[in-house]
């Protein structure tokens, strides 16, 4: 779908409302606080703040109030590895070692490619491990936590979303520029994107920026969700950023100028195991007919951020309620049944937006991106 005309304002403010409706029923009710963008064909239509970006004081989310991403960092470290890969400094299917001699053997070949599709074998976190408060000098040091461990299954033979596949990336990127990940994405991501207000979680003293992180619990209550160190996973989800800053990032993969055509495709394309059997991820990005998208679940946090390629329409929503302790006591029969009701659906919830404003026969260009920014 192309767009060709400017929508009237009735049709636009419809679109809001019914956006509205949604976000506040289907997410805004279960957690503190919020944000959402909506662009379309590279520019912002909707961006809208809802609750509170710290309960105890009861301070308003805006606009440019930063939250943790999670998983979202995946797809900013997929365009950065992808950016190496069109320079020629990164070879997809060569093995880690090339890129980190000192990585353990496996007894099989683990490529970056493999690692970027959820297919290298290696293990998820365990235990308490995403609650790390441990503070790590590289990407490289952080990869003790789990690179001596043996695989759960051989390379390509099976899809398992791991975090750790992506902090192996981001210490292969490392290497290969001979510069911090963090420099390089700044350099190369974050800053040609204009992302403003992207940048690493390094915790520490209180941030008037950085919302207030919180946990649900199986009342529907709020904790203050506990201390945590992201050194050792920047690439896989240690960033902040806001709603509007995560809508830019996506239009600006839908148009040219940040990649290429050809890496686009890349990301978007979903990879197979070896037998063939098609696993729904690309290089960062779960892949579907109409949809590309990722989520993110992080202590405090929830985020996801969909595109509609076919209507360029793109979807970010960034939020402080975080659902990871009461989705494990579910898991563990802990708490009743009732309990799911506060659980978010978010790849749901981004469709739903999506397929309001993808409807639409926009000519965004025409937007007056101003005129459809609300603080509150």
């Amino acid at each position: 779908m192309r767009f060709t005309s400017r929508p009237t304002q009735f049709a636009l403010g419809e679109a809001v409302a019914r956006a509205t409706a949604v976000v506040r029923a289907d997410w805004g009710a279960k957690v503190p606080g919020l944000g959402i963008a909506v662009a379309v064909d590279g520019a912002l239509v909707w961006a809208q703040a809802f609750g509170y970006a710290d309960l105890a004081t009861r301070l308003p989310v805006c606009l440019t109030t930063r939250f943790r991403i999670g998983s979202v960092s995946k797809p900013l470290t997929a365009a950065g590895l992808a950016l190496l890969v069109e320079r020629g400094q990164l070879n997809l299917d060569a093995p880690v070692q090339t890129y980190l001699p000192d990585f353990p053997e496996k007894g099989a070949v683990i490529t970056t490619r493999l690692l970027a599709g959820h297919l290298s074998g290696i293990r998820n976190y365990r235990g308490r491990e995403i609650l790390s408060t441990k503070p790590f000098n590289s990407l490289r040091a952080g990869l003790k936590l789990f690179e001596d461990d043996p695989l759960e299954s051989p390379p390509g033979t099976k899809f398992s979303y791991c975090s750790y596949n992506y902090n192996v990336i981001g210490a292969i990127m490392e290497a290969v520029t001979q510069q911090s990940f963090l420099d390089f994405m700044e350099k190369n991501v974050i800053g040609p994107a204009n992302l403003a207000h992207t940048c690493a979680d390094h915790g520490g003293d209180p941030d008037a920026s950085v919302a207030r992180f919180y946990e649900t619990q199986a009342t529907g209550k709020y904790l203050m969700a506990p201390s945590v160190d992201h050194s050792y996973k920047w690439p896989a989800g240690g960033f902040l950023s806001t709603a509007e800053d995560l809508a830019r990032f996506g239009s600006a993969l839908l148009q040219a100028g940040l990649l290429k055509p050809a890496s686009r495709q890349l990301l978007f394309t979903p990879q197979g195991t070896k037998d063939g059997t098609p696993t729904g991820y690309g290089i960062g990005w779960f892949v579907e007919p109409e949809f590309v998208h990722h989520g993110g679940d992080s202590v405090g946090g929830a985020s996801i951020l969909l595109l509609h390629p076919g209507s360029r329409t793109v979807v970010a929503i960034t939020s402080n309620g975080s659902q990871l302790l009461l989705r494990t006591l579910i898991r563990q029969g802990k708490v009743s049944r009732q309990a799911r009701q506060s659980l978010l659906d978010k790849t749901a919830v981004a469709k739903r937006v999506a397929r309001i404003f993808a409807s639409l026969s926009l000519s965004p260009a025409a937007q007056q991106a101003n005129g459809n920014r609300d603080r509150r």
